[in-house]
C-alpha cells in the first residue's frame, strides 16, 4: 500500500464515522421537539387529555435525564462502541412501539425506554469525533457535532407538523427507521473499539444523582400546570432535588471509587464550560420555546409557515459553525466566544422591537444574527471545555456536558414561560386600566367603530390581549439579552486550547 493511499484510508474511515454518528445524533435530539406540535394528535388517539398528554414529552426528557451520567460507567464497562450500537437499536425499536402505541400509558412506558436509549447517543457521538480526530482538527469535529445537535431542535417543531398534517402522528416516530437503519449500518462497520475498564458501580451515588436531576426535570416540566409554588407537589420535588444533588455533592468528594470522578471538575476549561454552556442552553431552547407560540398567536402564522420563518435561523448556525471550525485554529477561541455572545446580545436587541404590524423580515433576520452568533459561541466552547482534560475522563465528561446543557435549555424554558404568563396577566390588566371614558384615544376608536356594542367591545379586548403579549415577549426577549451579557465575563475563565498533536486513542480492533 503506498503512502498516499494509508494516508487517505483513515480519512475516509472518519469520513464514515462522522457521518453515521451524526444521522444517529440528529435523530436523538429531533425527538426532543419533534413530537411537540403532535399532542393535540395524539390526546384522541391515545385518550388522553390536555392535562394528562404531557407526560408524553416529560417521561421522555426525565428518563433521557437521569440516565445520560450513566454514559461513562456503561460504556467503560461493556465497550464505547458496544454501547453507540445499543442506544441506536433500542431507540429506533423503542420509537416504533412509540409509533404503534394504543394508549396513554403505553406510549408513556415505551417513551420512558426510548429516552433510556437515547441518552448515551449525544454524548457517546461527541466523544467519538474527539476521539478519532487529532487535537488540531478538534474544532471541525466539534462544528460538525455541534450543528447536528443545535439544528436538531430547530427543525423538529417543522418536520413533525408537517408529518402529522400529511401523515399522521404516529410517523412522528416511524421516521426514525429508516434514519437509524443508515446509521447503525455506516457505524457498526466503521467505529472503532476501545478498550474495557473494569470499574465498580458506586449505586449510591447513581441513585443520589437521578433524584436530584429527576426531581429537578420533573419540576421544571410540571411547574407551568401546576401553578408553580402554589403547588405541594412542587415543593416536594424541589426538596428531593436539593437533598439529592446535596448529598451526590458531599458522596464524590468522599467516596473512595465515586460515581463521576470529582478530579475531572479541578481542570478549569472544562468547570468553566459546563457554566457556559448552561447559559447557552438556556438562550437556546428558550428563544426557540417562544417564538413558535408568538408567531402562531399573535401573528396567525400556520405550522408550516412558522417553521419556515425559523429556518434560517438553522442556515445561520450552520454557517457560522462550518467557518468558526476553521477559525478556532486561527484565531483566539475566547475572541470567538465574545463575538458570538455579542451577536446573539445583538439578535435580542432586534426581537425587542418586534410588533405585531411587522413582516417577517425582522423575524427572519434576528433568526440568522442569531444563529450565527451560537454558532460562534458553541464550537469553540466545546473545543476549549476538552481542550485539556484527560482522555480517561473524556466519556463521563461529555455526558456531564450534555447533562448540564439539556439542564440549563429546561430552566431557560420554565424561567421564560413563567415570566410570559405573569407578564401578560399584568400588562392586560395594566392596559385595561387605561379604558375609561376619560380616555380621549377609547373615545374616538369608539366614534370611529360605532358604539359599545359587543362586537366592538370584543374587538376592543382582542386589541389589549394583542398587545399585553406582544409586550410580556419583548419583555422575555430583553431578559435573555441581559442574560447573555451577563455571561460576558465567564470567557475570562477559559484558556485557549493548544494545537500541538496528541497520540491518538488507542484502541483495539
Amino acid at each position: 500500500m503506498t503512502a498516499a493511499v494509508a494516508d487517505e484510508a483513515p480519512a475516509l474511515r472518519r469520513g464514515l464515522i462522522t457521518v453515521s454518528i451524526m444521522l444517529a445524533t440528529i435523530m436523538q435530539v429531533l425527538d426532543t421537539t419533534i413530537a411537540n406540535v403532535a399532542l393535540p394528535a395524539m390526546t384522541g388517539n391515545l385518550g388522553a387529555s390536555r392535562d394528562t398528554i404531557t407526560w408524553v414529552l416529560t417521561s421522555y426528557i426525565v428518563a433521557t435525564a437521569i440516565m445520560t451520567p450513566m454514559t461513562g460507567w456503561i460504556s467503560d464497562r461493556l465497550g464505547r462502541r458496544e454501547v453507540f450500537l445499543i442506544s441506536v437499536v433500542g431507540f429506533v425499536i423503542t420509537s416504533m412501539l412509540c409509533g404503534m402505541a394504543w394508549s396513554l400509558e403505553s406510549m408513556v412506558a415505551f417513551r420512558i425506554l426510548q429516552g433510556v436509549f437515547g441518552a448515551a447517543i449525544v454524548p457517546l457521538s461527541q466523544a467519538f469525533l474527539l476521539d478519532i480526530n487529532p487535537r488540531e482538527k478538534h474544532g471541525q469535529a466539534m462544528a460538525l457535532w455541534g450543528a447536528g445537535v443545535m439544528v436538531g431542535p430547530i427543525i423538529g417543531p417543522t418536520l413533525g407538523g408537517w408529518l402529522t398534517e400529511v401523515l399522521n402522528w404516529r410517523w412522528v416516530f416511524f421516521i426514525n427507521l429508516p434514519v437509524g437503519i443508515i446509521a447503525f449500518l455506516g457505524c457498526s462497520s466503521s467505529l472503532p473499539k476501545f478498550a474495557r475498564k473494569i470499574r465498580g458501580f458506586d449505586f449510591f451515588g447513581f441513585a443520589m444523582l437521578s433524584l436530584g436531576v429527576g426531581a429537578l426535570q420533573l419540576m421544571l416540566d410540571r411547574g407551568g400546570e401546576v401553578d408553580w409554588f402554589e403547588a405541594a407537589e412542587i415543593w416536594i420535588e424541589l426538596g428531593l432535588s436539593v437533598t439529592g444533588f446535596w448529598i451526590f455533592c458531599l458522596h464524590i468528594m468522599s467516596a473512595k471509587s465515586p460515581f463521576i470522578n470529582p478530579r475531572m471538575f479541578v481542570d478549569r476549561n472544562f468547570s468553566a464550560g459546563l457554566v457556559f454552556i448552561f447559559v447557552v442552553g438556556i438562550i437556546l431552547l428558550a428563544s426557540m420555546a417562544l417564538l413558535p407560540p408568538m408567531l402562531t398567536q399573535l401573528f396567525g402564522y400556520p405550522t408550516t409557515t412558522t417553521g419556515l420563518v425559523m429556518a434560517p435561523r438553522g442556515i445561520g448556525t450552520m454557517i457560522s459553525m462550518l467557518i468558526v471550525g476553521r477559525l478556532v485554529r486561527l484565531v483566539d477561541a475566547r475572541l470567538l466566544v465574545v463575538c458570538g455572545l455579542l451577536l446573539t446580545a445583538l439578535s435580542l436587541q432586534m426581537m425587542i422591537n418586534f410588533t405585531p404590524q411587522m413582516g417577517s423580515g425582522p423575524i427572519i433576520s434576528s433568526g440568522i444574527v442569531q444563529g450565527m452568533g451560537l454558532g460562534l459561541v458553541f464550537v469553540p466552547l466545546s473545543t476549549m471545555s476538552f481542550a485539556t482534560l484527560a482522555p480517561e475522563f473524556r466519556a463521563d465528561g461529555t455526558s456531564m456536558y450534555s447533562l448540564v446543557r439539556n439542564i440549563g435549555s429546561s430552566i431557560g424554558i420554565s424561567i421564560v414561560s413563567v415570566v410570559l404568563s405573569r407578564n401578560i396577566q399584568i400588562n392586560h390588566t395594566e392596559l385595561s386600566g387605561t379604558l375609561t371614558p376619560f380616555n380621549p384615544l377609547l373615545r374616538g376608536f369608539l366614534s370611529e367603530t360605532g358604539t359599545a356594542a359587543p362586537a366592538t367591545l370584543a374587538r376592543l379586548d382582542g386589541l389589549v390581549n394583542q398587545q399585553a403579549m406582544m409586550i410580556s415577549y419583548v419583555n422575555d426577549f430583553k431578559l435573555m439579552m441581559w442574560v447573555t451579557l451577563a455571561a460576558l465575563p465567564l470567557v475570562a475563565l477559559l484558556r485557549p486550547p493548544k494545537h500541538a498533536p496528541v497520540p491518538m486513542a488507542v484502541h483495539a480492533d
